[in-house]
């Protein structure tokens, strides 16, 4: 029949598209077929699941199969309780839906008692294994956040440490630099400044960087001396 060639044609092509790396476009590509979700065949509906669930993506298909599997004319096919089954196992359950799926399972009028029980036995285990894992993750992040506070502890008691040198050694420095003559204090700024920049006294660019040295040597002179008690100043 007709409706069997397009679900065909549409099986190959959403294996076309996932062979493609394109498999974000798969159901947006068979909804333009299909135009509603109920109306998708089971055989789409099962390798939309199994795609989106292999690209960990099951997200995409939470509508969409909500949609299809409360729809009373799907209840009536025979793929429905496998379909069922696929959609809990593979996007409600990973997804930590489990109240959604338990009341799905409950109102499936389509299950019959035993097979109820079975999918509530098996949301049941899931919801243990997901709290099991979130209380591992949990103490997982404790124990990560107890080891950077340690490491942080340490490294700002380095850090301390390391300034509390450093003022006492600016201190001293600053102590033994008071202390130094003040005529020795100028001749060893000056003989520093030539070791770093390495200026030549003789050359005759260095004349006027001296010539303002001078200037600014005698204006220092002028005023930590008093006229009274000012040396004499050569040339």
């Amino acid at each position: 029949s007709s409706a069997e060639v397009k679900c065909s044609l549409c099986v190959v092509g959403i294996q076309a598209l996932a062979e493609m790396n394109r498999w974000r476009e798969v159901l947006s590509w068979v909804l333009q077929y299909y135009q509603v979700p109920e109306h998708l065949p089971p055989k789409v509906v099962e390798l939309c699941i199994l795609l989106y669930s292999k690209v960990s993506e099951p997200q995409v298909m939470l509508e969409v199969g909500s949609s299809w599997l409360r729809d009373q004319t799907n209840k009536s096919l025979p793929e429905y309780g496998s379909l069922l089954e696929l959609y809990l196992l593979h996007v409600l359950l990973p997804l930590g839906r489990f109240e959604g799926a338990e009341e799905l399972v409950r109102g499936c009028d389509a299950l019959d008692n035993e097979q109820q029980q079975t999918f509530l036995r098996t949301i049941f285990e899931s919801q243990c294994q997901w709290a099991q894992q979130e209380e591992a993750h949990s103490e997982a992040e404790e124990q990560q956040d107890a080891a950077a506070e340690t490491v942080l502890g340490a490294l700002s008691q380095k850090l301390l440490t390391v300034l509390t040198l450093l003022r006492q050694a600016l201190r001293s420095m600053s102590s033994h630099f008071y202390t130094l003559p003040y005529k020795k204090m100028l001749l060893a700024t000056f003989l520093l400044y030539l070791v770093v920049v390495r200026l030549d006294p003789a050359s005759p660019t260095s004349l006027p960087f001296i010539y303002k040295l001078v200037q600014l040597f005698r204006q220092a002179w002028a005023a930590v001396f008093s006229p009274m008690h000012r040396p004499p100043i050569q040339n």
